[in-house]
């Protein structure tokens, strides 16, 4: 079971106003000298990109612009296809997938269907009414689609934590989600951020990503019925700097995140990380939401990034002793 290691590449994200757009334009250039440096001599680096869906508003345009310009050296794409049609109307939406799908190429690695479902928060998926149903089948057509050509694409879906004991959003998936999902579904993302938006303690932080971890395994997944053997990805986790946080703590804090998942590959059948993001979105800004960069927005680099670059290249490989939970 191969352990892969990814990254967002972009300077374009979303937060709880809407989008923050950069400081300064994408670089490619300067965009692919970093994801050559981070993946080192790896044999691939998956590279997280964004499509949006919509009918009655205009749709954000995709993050980064190019993405394939991007897929040098062997790195593969990570295709997140968003419902943010505000109606809930799934017209068009399977035809979107598809051609999404058909669109990614033979650099198309990996398709994540819906952004967030389970978040009921402005701007992700689980603001949008109606996204269980688009999830479920756009889960099956990007599935359809991808053996239609002949791709190995592993198709899937992500989620954040959920510390609620009264969220249905499990049980509810379960229920919707037929035998189609289910042979349609080759992995589980979860977005999270430990430290970032609920401190932890100190000294507690590998704790916490353990717990979290396993309670999706064990907890989480079930519910919806999935299965051990179907792997989880964590698809975004990041750690901002800013003011009160710093470079070191930044460096420090990824690679106990990182390190921590990798130990639990095998007995929770985790097969990558991805990691959010290449650099700030404006190094400048108050907010946290544009400070997740491993590069400041001049693409200078913070200790981090080395951080990342060693851990591809120490842990990246096969995960030995994987097993279905």
């Amino acid at each position: 079971m191969a352990m892969t290691f990814g990254i967002y590449p972009g300077g374009l994200l979303g937060d709880e106003q809407g989008i923050v757009h950069p400081v300064s334009p994408d670089d490619p250039e300067r965009i692919n000298a970093a994801l050559d440096a981070l993946q080192g001599d790896a044999d691939t680096l998956s590279v997280r990109a964004y499509r949006s869906f919509a009918t009655t508003v205009t749709a954000d345009g995709p993050a980064p612009a190019d993405p394939q310009a991007c897929l040098r050296r062997g790195r593969t794409l990570d295709l997140v296809l968003q419902f943010r049609e505000p109606s809930g109307r799934l017209d068009g939406w399977t035809e979107f997938v598809r051609g999404a799908v058909r669109d990614g190429g033979p650099g198309l690695a990996r398709v994540q269907i819906c952004e967030e479902p389970n978040l009921d928060l402005p701007p992700v998926d689980g603001s949008i009414p109606n996204v269980l149903n688009a999830l479920v089948r756009g889960v099956v057509a990007a599935k359809e689609e991808a053996r239609s050509l002949g791709r190995r694409v592993a198709v899937g879906f992500n989620a954040v934590p959920s510390f609620d004991p009264a969220d249905t959003f499990w049980s509810d998936l379960g229920a919707l989600a037929g035998p189609g999902f289910r042979q349609s579904l080759d992995y589980v993302g979860l977005d999270f951020f430990p430290d970032v938006f609920r401190p932890v303690a100190p000294g507690r932080l590998a704790d916490a990503v353990t717990a979290v971890l396993t309670s999706y395994r064990r907890t989480c997944l079930p519910k919806a019925g999935i299965p051990g053997t179907v792997p989880v990805r964590v698809c975004e986790n990041g750690w901002p700097t800013g003011p009160g946080r710093t470079e070191q703590r930044q460096a420090a804090a990824l690679d106990t995140v990182i390190r921590t998942t990798a130990a639990l590959a095998a007995e929770l059948n985790i097969d990558g990380y991805s990691l959010f993001a290449l650099r700030d979105a404006d190094s400048r800004a108050e907010g946290i939401f544009s400070h997740f960069g491993l590069l400041y927005d001049d693409y200078t680099p913070k200790p981090a990034f080395e951080t990342y670059r060693r851990l591809i290249a120490e842990l990246g490989g096969e995960v030995q002793g994987a097993r279905a939970l």
